[in-house]
């Protein structure tokens, strides 16, 4: 993809990309509840640096919440998540210059052109001069959006938005890129693209942690963790969870259905598993 080589190395150091190297992302014992809802039940779990985590579960499993919570943007009713060795509640301003966040509705400015929108977040980033111009070019290059520079966001294909929103987001080049189904919706072809973006930053020793609708790209992932009801039933490499099963689909909804009795009588099914 243009541009890739001159990317940065995200990895914090010459070993961050080993799977078997401190995580840069810890979460002990997390819960969060809406009112009489339990978002988040007790969920443990480790990134490692460099490495892609992928959350998948359907709809209501609390993927976005625990996100939101690792994002800095609500905080855990019990339990700490620490990312680099910094507190989530404690260190959120520290944090924040170390993530990149992109929720489910990311706040492009429909009205402002491609090039407007990544200059507003390299802007807010305080980024400028020659950096700045080396930024655009690399992120807009790799995001294949340097010919639309000048068509206003709201005409945009979905996909294409996807894309601008990672841009945006990697601007400021943090070490860890957290994001919220970011592929929902949109068509097979950018759905490749952006996930090829993604093995891009992987490999310069970014840590993703992602949540995603689609079992493909869990399998693109070095890791899954697979929630349902608000609890992590499984963590695991896709191979692993895969093992003895014909799928990673099948092997998710055998392990549903071992722990939830009440939708295996109700004949539970792949469309619920992989949403």
């Amino acid at each position: 993809m243009p541009g890739c080589a001159d990317t940065e190395d995200f990895s914090g150091s010459a070993s961050a990309a080993d799977p078997s190297s401190d995580p840069l992302i810890s979460i002990e014992r997390v819960s969060y509840r809406f009112k009489s809802t339990q978002a988040v039940s007790d969920i443990s779990l480790s990134v490692a640096a460099g490495s892609i985590f992928g959350l998948v579960g359907s709809d209501g499993a609390g993927k976005s919440t625990l996100l939101r919570m690792a994002a800095t943007m609500l905080k855990p009713d019990n339990g700490r998540i620490t990312i680099a060795g910094l507190d989530t509640v404690s260190d959120r301003a520290r944090i924040k210059n170390l993530i990149g966040y992109m929720p489910q509705r990311f706040g492009l400015y429909q009205d402002l052109t491609v090039e407007e929108n990544i200059d507003f977040f390299l802007d807010i980033f305080g980024i400028h001069g020659a950096e700045r111009k080396r930024r655009k070019s690399l992120y807009l290059g790799f995001s294949n959006l340097l010919p639309f520079t000048d068509r206003p966001a709201g005409q945009l294909s979905g996909g294409m938005k996807q894309k601008l929103g990672l841009a945006c987001v990697l601007v400021h080049e943090p070490r860890l890129l957290i994001l919220d189904e970011p592929t929902n919706g949109v068509d097979p072809v950018s759905r490749e693209e952006f996930w090829e973006i993604l093995g891009t930053m992987r490999q310069k020793g970014m840590t993703i942690l992602i949540s995603t609708a689609y079992l493909d790209e869990g399998e693109r992932c070095d890791r899954i963790g697979l929630m349902h009801r608000a609890k992590l039933l499984t963590e695991n490499a896709p191979d692993a969870i895969r093992l003895g099963y014909a799928d990673l689909e099948e092997a998710i909804i055998a392990r549903i259905q071992e722990t939830d009795h009440e939708l295996t009588r109700s004949g539970f099914g792949a469309a619920e598993a992989s949403r």
